[in-house]
């Protein structure tokens, strides 16, 4: 048996840290976590009780306690040490939530590769999502993108999308400063006003009804755009009028709690994991942690995090 401290969502807005008894089981693997990594728009939405109980089933993390009405264990980005074994003291990713230590099935433990910092490895599940949502698009060489909304999925897609050749990638934000983060991740940059028309391939990740409407208007015929946002338990106006008939566009959902049918016959879960976290081996990516806290003062710290519009990944540092 052992006892680690783990943060507990308690209420809407309300966070603890707690003691949290836990058993390696046989086939289990004993970790000590070095960071976990708070994925801010997911984490803000269960912290503020906006997930609709239709999803309860389908939003559940892997290693979540507790129900979204609270209390609630939540979090999945969690990269740690294995205290004993065979793998004794291999550097793993894991989906769990924020917790000094834990053990998770041996299979549910992914190596980090050699080349990518542990510090690093936090963004992999942003990263996985940023994958999936490349399949869903179907970007091809040549093609004209734009993704809109700057936050750390939208600029991994944006990453991600400007390494396929002749590609000519736009990521757009209403915060000017987010221009930056975009020329080091290889792509342009436009302000909602400035964005450019007759794209082939628009991702949309800003979770506003806005960012959607001006998603829309910069596809060119018959392209697709894809809704990378979820707004929870938050209706959202969707404009189908106008051009979107008369341009036949497509309009896509993409959630990363499915691979796309075009990989799922030969990619599962594992595997899309595991890639997610060798694309990590790109120092540029450092530019996507936007602060670190301590788990001892994340309680305090954690209300602010989330509700920072400049929190890209926010990591979270544990010390032994």
């Amino acid at each position: 048996m052992t006892i680690a401290g783990a943060l507990w969502i308690t209420a809407p807005k309300t966070v603890e840290y707690c003691d949290t008894v836990y058993h390696v089981n046989d086939g289990e693997l004993d970790i000590q976590t070095l960071f976990t990594g708070i994925s801010r728009g997911t984490e803000r939405l269960v912290y503020t009780g906006q997930v609709p109980v239709s999803e309860h089933t389908n939003m559940r993390a892997p290693f979540q306690e507790g129900e979204f009405t609270f209390p609630i264990k939540y979090g999945y980005a969690a990269v740690g040490r294995v205290q004993s074994g065979d793998r004794h003291g291999e550097i793993v990713f894991s989906l769990f939530p924020h917790q000094s230590s834990f053990a998770v099935p041996a299979h549910m433990a992914l190596t980090v590769p050699a080349d990518v910092p542990a510090a690093r490895a936090v963004l992999a599940a942003n990263m996985e999502t940023a994958v999936n949502i490349t399949w869903d698009a179907g970007i091809s060489v040549g093609d004209r993108v734009v993704v809109i909304g700057c936050g750390v999925v939208g600029a991994l897609v944006g990453y991600l999308a400007a390494k396929v050749p002749g590609t000519e990638v736009t990521l757009v934000d209403i915060d000017p400063g987010r221009g930056t983060l975009a020329t080091t991740l290889g792509c342009g940059f436009a302000s909602p006003d400035t964005a450019p028309e007759e794209a082939d391939v628009v991702i949309h990740a800003s979770a506003s009804a806005a960012g959607l409407s001006l998603a829309l208007a910069l596809a060119g015929v018959e392209a697709t755009v894809i809704e990378a946002s979820w707004y929870g338990a938050q209706s959202t106006d969707v404009p189908l009028g106008g051009r979107f008939h008369q341009r036949r566009l497509r309009l896509i959902s993409s959630q990363v709690g499915r691979v796309p049918a075009r990989q799922a016959a030969r990619w599962d879960f594992g595997r899309r994991l595991a890639k997610a976290l060798a694309l990590l081996n790109d120092p540029i990516l450092d530019a996507l942690i936007s602060g670190e806290t301590a788990f001892r003062d994340l309680p305090t710290a954690y209300d602010g995090i989330l509700h920072d519009p400049a929190t890209l990944c926010h990591r979270v540092r544990y010390e032994g």
